[in-house]
């Protein structure tokens, strides 16, 4: 088995933990972009990862504080997925990535950072995303800031509907 290396996640790891959920918190201020938080709709949200695996790592969080996917209702599961139409659309225009990974981790043991509030992770992939400066040197690396990611997407975002 083979390992893959993602020592740029050290910072998140060793934050001290916020009283509190982060994703309860954070839409309920009226601060979008320096909380990365990129469109809001009725029943669910987009932020941005604020320690990305990729470029442009976006997730989508339901407001309601749930953990279990069977736990959604309705018509906040069809705005997640509406959600993640836009995402990709968006993101595909602006960055036009090769491919992307999207999921969720439920539960502690199957890697979600925040495990007591549903979210999923929308990661643009490029050819190549992963290479020697990854797997050899153990470095990730970022070609934009993430305040200028912001910039671009909220201005996409903020012309769309869902």
């Amino acid at each position: 088995m083979e390992n893959l290396y993602s020592p740029w996640r050290i910072d998140y790891i060793l934050q001290e933990s916020e009283d509190g959920c982060i994703f309860c918190k954070k839409p309920k201020e009226n601060d979008d972009k320096n909380l990365l938080i990129l469109k809001r709709g009725e029943y669910t949200y987009i932020i941005m990862n604020l320690y990305p695996y990729n470029n442009a790592h976006l997730m989508i969080v339901p407001y309601r504080h749930i953990s279990k996917f069977s736990e959604l209702r309705d018509e906040e599961l069809l705005e997640m997925l509406k959600m993640i139409q836009l995402s990709e659309k968006t993101l595909t225009k602006v960055y036009h990535p090769d491919g992307f990974n999207i999921g969720m981790n439920l539960g502690e043991v199957a890697g979600a950072g925040v495990a007591d509030h549903l979210h999923i992770h929308i990661v643009p992939r490029w050819l190549g995303d992963t290479n020697f400066i990854s797997t050899i040197g153990q470095t990730r690396v970022m070609p934009e800031r993430i305040e200028n990611t912001y910039k671009k997407l909220k201005y996409e975002f903020n012309k769309e509907d869902i």
